[in-house]
C-alpha cells in the first residue's frame, strides 16, 4: 500500500494551519492514519490538533513495541478502541496538568487502523469530516457544531464510546481517504479566466492519475489551483491510501 498526504492552510486563515495529520506503523503490517481539525472558535486551535497527532504517534510506537515483545496482536477493533481510550485519558490528564480551558482542547478527529496484509480497516469520525472507501463517500456533517472529544473528557469513557455511531468497518479495501471538511470549501480565489472546473473530491480522492509520485495529492491540489482557479478557503488535510 502507498500512502499519500497533503496539508495546506486555507485562504481564510492567515497565521496557522489548524489541521494536522499523522500516519504511523502500529504493529506488523498495520497502519494508523488520522487527520485533525482544530476548532476555529477555540483558543490556539492548531495546538489541540497538533497535540492529538503527537499523542497518536506516541501510542502507535508503544503499540508496535508491545506487539514486538509479546508476539501478540489485537484485532483492528480492539486496537482502535484501545488507542481512543488512551487518547481520552491522556488528554484528560494533560488538560488538568497544563490547566487548559475547554476551548484549548477542541478538535475533530478522523482515525483509521488498517491491516495492510488483508486490506481491512476500522474507521471512526469524532466530529465532522469525510471518509472515502473504494470510491464511496461517507460524509459526517454536524451542522457546523462538531461534537468534539474535548467536550467529554470528564465522562465515563465506555459510556461515551458506546454512543459513537460514526464508525465504519471495511473489508477488501482498494483505496481509502481521511479528509477534513476543508474539502468542501474550494472556491475561486481571483477573477482570472480558467478552464471549466471538474469535481474536486473525485480528483483528489478517487482519480489515480499520478499515483506513481509520492507527492500525488500536492500535485493535484496545485493543478486544481492553476487550471480551475480553485483554492480551499478552510484548512485542508488529506490522507489517502491505495493498495
Amino acid at each position: 500500500m502507498r500512502i499519500y498526504t497533503t496539508l495546506t492552510i486555507g485562504e481564510h486563515h492567515t497565521n496557522h494551519c489548524e489541521d494536522y495529520l499523522i500516519t504511523a506503523e502500529i504493529g506488523k503490517e498495520k497502519i494508523l492514519c488520522a487527520v485533525m481539525d482544530g476548532c476555529s472558535m477555540g483558543t490556539d486551535s492548531y495546538f489541540a490538533a497538533t497535540l492529538t497527532g503527537k499523542l497518536l504517534r506516541k501510542f502507535a510506537n508503544e503499540y508496535s513495541y508491545k506487539e514486538f515483545i509479546s508476539k501478540k496482536s489485537d484485532n483492528l477493533q480492539q486496537t482502535l478502541e484501545g488507542i481512543i481510550r488512551q487518547l481520552f485519558w491522556e488528554l484528560h490528564v494533560l488538560k488538568n496538568s497544563l490547566q487548559l480551558n475547554w476551548d484549548e482542547v477542541l478538535n475533530t478527529l478522523l482515525i483509521a487502523v488498517v491491516d495492510v496484509s488483508n486490506a481491512t480497516g476500522e474507521f471512526l469520525c469524532i466530529g465532522d469530516g469525510l471518509i472515502c472507501i473504494n470510491g464511496e463517500f461517507f460524509e459526517f456533517e454536524q451542522n457546523n457544531k462538531p461534537d468534539y472529544l474535548g467536550y467529554h473528557l470528564q465522562e465515563d469513557f465506555d459510556s461515551w464510546l458506546s454512543n459513537q455511531k460514526q464508525r465504519i468497518s471495511a473489508q477488501s479495501i482498494r483505496d481509502f481517504s481521511l479528509v477534513t471538511d476543508g474539502i468542501f470549501t474550494f472556491s475561486r480565489h481571483n477573477n482570472q479566466l480558467y478552464q471549466q472546473s471538474g469535481n474536486v473530491a473525485d480528483l483528489l480522492l478517487i482519480d489515480k492519475a499520478g499515483c506513481e509520485s509520492a507527492n500525488m495529492l500536492d500535485r493535484k491540489r496545485i493543478d486544481i489551483e492553476k487550471e480551475w482557479g480553485l483554492k480551499p478557503m478552510d484548512d485542508l488535510a488529506i490522507i489517502r491510501g491505495i493498495f
